[in-house]
C-alpha cells in the first residue's frame, strides 16, 4: 500500500511565549484609578485653602502659588492630569515589560552567538543558548530550534515542505511573542494626539469666560478677563506638555519593539538558511 505523508507533530512551545502575552496592566482598572488620584491632587491639593487668598478660591491664587493657578485651570486640568498620569504609568511599565522581553546580556552579542551555533550546525547548543538568554527573542528561536530538531529526523515530508513548516513555526512564535511587546502602546498613542484637543478644548472654554467677561456691560470685568485667559493658557500647557511626553514615549517604545522584531527576523531568516543547507 502506498504510505501517505503525514504532517509532522507541532514541536513543543516554550511556556513562557505561551503565557507572556497576558501579562501588563489592565487598562480598565488603571485608568479609573488614575482618575481618581488625579480628582484628588486637584481638589484637595491643588485646590487647598491654602493656596489662595484668604482661603477663597473666588479672590484667586496668592500671588506666584502656582498650585492655585494650577487649580484655576478648571474641570478639563483633572482629566488633563489623568492623562498625564497614564502616559507615565504605562510608559514606565512598557519599558519594564521591554527590558524583561530583552532578556540577559546584549541582543546583538546574542544574536551573533547563535548565527555562529547554526553555521557550526550545533542545535543544542543553540538551545541551551536560548534558555539562557530568558527573552522574547530567545522564546521564538528556541520554538524554531525545536522545529528544526524535529524536522531533521522526519522522513515524510520533502525539503520545501520541511522548509514551509519551520517558517510557519517561527512565524506563530512571533505572533504569540509581539502582542506582550505592543500591549498598550496604541494607548500611549492615542493620548498623544487626544491630550492636545484636550488642551484645545480647555483653552476655548476659558477663551470664552474671556470674552464673556468683555461683553459685559458698562466697563469690562477685568478678574474676570484675566481668569478666563489664565484658564486657557493653563490647559494649553498642561496639553501640550503631555502631548510631548506621550509622542517621545511612544516613539522611544516603538524603537525597542521594532529592534527586538528585526532580531527575530534575523535569526529566523538564519535558522531557514542554515537548515536549506544542511538538509
Amino acid at each position: 500500500m502506498e504510505k501517505k505523508a503525514t504532517s509532522p507533530a507541532p514541536a513543543p512551545k516554550p511556556a513562557a511565549a505561551a503565557t507572556k502575552g497576558k501579562g501588563g496592566l489592565n487598562p480598565a482598572l488603571v485608568i479609573p484609578l488614575l482618575f481618581a488620584i488625579a480628582l484628588c491632587v486637584y481638589i484637595f491639593v491643588l485646590g487647598a485653602p491654602e493656596h489662595f487668598k484668604d482661603g477663597d478660591h473666588a479672590k484667586g491664587p496668592i500671588d506666584g502659588d502656582y498650585y492655585g493657578i494650577v487649580y484655576k485651570g478648571g474641570p478639563i486640568v483633572p482629566i488633563l492630569m489623568t492623562c498625564f498620569l497614564i502616559v507615565l504609568t504605562f510608559t514606565i511599565e512598557r519599558l519594564i515589560t521591554l527590558n524583561k522581553a530583552s532578556g540577559s546580556g546584549s541582543i546583538d552579542a546574542f544574536v551573533r552567538k547563535l548565527r555562529t551555533l547554526l553555521d557550526k550546525n550545533q542545535i543544542e547548543e543553540a538551545i541551551k543558548e536560548c534558555d539562557r538568554q530568558k527573552g522574547s527573542v530567545g522564546n521564538v528561536v528556541k520554538a524554531g530550534l525545536l522545529k528544526y530538531k524535529q524536522l531533521t529526523t522526519e522522513t515524510a515530508l520533502d525539503k520545501e515542505q520541511k522548509l514551509a513548516a519551520l517558517q510557519k513555526e517561527i512565524e506563530e512564535a512571533t505572533t504569540l511573542e509581539l502582542p506582550m511587546l505592543q500591549k498598550n502602546l496604541t494607548i500611549i498613542a492615542t493620548l498623544a494626539g487626544a491630550s492636545t484637543l484636550l488642551a484645545l478644548l480647555g483653552t476655548v472654554i476659558g477663551m470664552i469666560k474671556a470674552f464673556a467677561a468683555l461683553g459685559t456691560s458698562g466697563s469690562p470685568d477685568s478678574a474676570a478677563l484675566a481668569t478666563g485667559i489664565s484658564e486657557a493658557l493653563i490647559n494649553t500647557a498642561l496639553g501640550i506638555g503631555t502631548s510631548a511626553i506621550a509622542t517621545i514615549s511612544y516613539a522611544y517604545l516603538n524603537s525597542r519593539v521594532d529592534d527586538l522584531t528585526y532580531s527575530i527576523d534575523e535569526i529566523g531568516m538564519s535558522l531557514q538558511s542554515n537548515f536549506a543547507a544542511h538538509y
